[in-house]
């Protein structure tokens, strides 16, 4: 069968900024639900994940329970290989800090920062960017 293809895997709020900046980018993806009693999804590939910040003014509560959750999970944490994320600048340095607390805490990089749902340039970086990153990774993979 093959080793399976890399993919997306991302938290969107009600909002559905992360949500449209996902589909704008047409790529294989896994939501994690916004409910804590939907099931969880199973990447069975390497991922890079996306996630939005929702830090208040210290930088508090910034990722997002859900995706905590599905991070606390061993075995789904340990397919993630790098991070987007995504903010509002209005937050100042707060902006995208999700990304900075998921790169420390699982060790892996931040690949992109984006504002909301993204701008079609944003959209052309990340498409062309994770190309490049998975092309690496499965250099170094083998």
């Amino acid at each position: 069968m093959g080793t399976p293809r890399p993919m997306l895997v991302y938290y969107s709020s009600r909002s559905g900024n992360t949500l449209r900046f996902v589909e704008r980018l047409g790529l294989p993806a896994l939501r994690i639900p916004i409910s804590p009693k939907a099931a969880m999804p199973d990447p069975r590939a390497p991922y890079v994940l996306i996630c939005p910040s929702y830090a208040d003014g210290s930088g508090r509560g910034a990722v997002a329970k859900q995706v905590i959750r599905f991070l606390n999970d061993p075995q789904r944490r340990a397919g993630i290989r790098g991070v987007i994320a995504s903010g509002n600048r209005n937050f100042g340095s707060y902006f995208a800090c999700a990304g900075d607390l998921l790169a420390r805490k699982c060790n892996i990089p931040v690949l992109y920062r984006f504002e909301l749902a993204g701008l079609d340039s944003d959209i052309a970086r990340v498409r062309a960017g994770l190309d490049k990153f998975w092309e690496m990774e499965c250099s170094t993979a083998t």
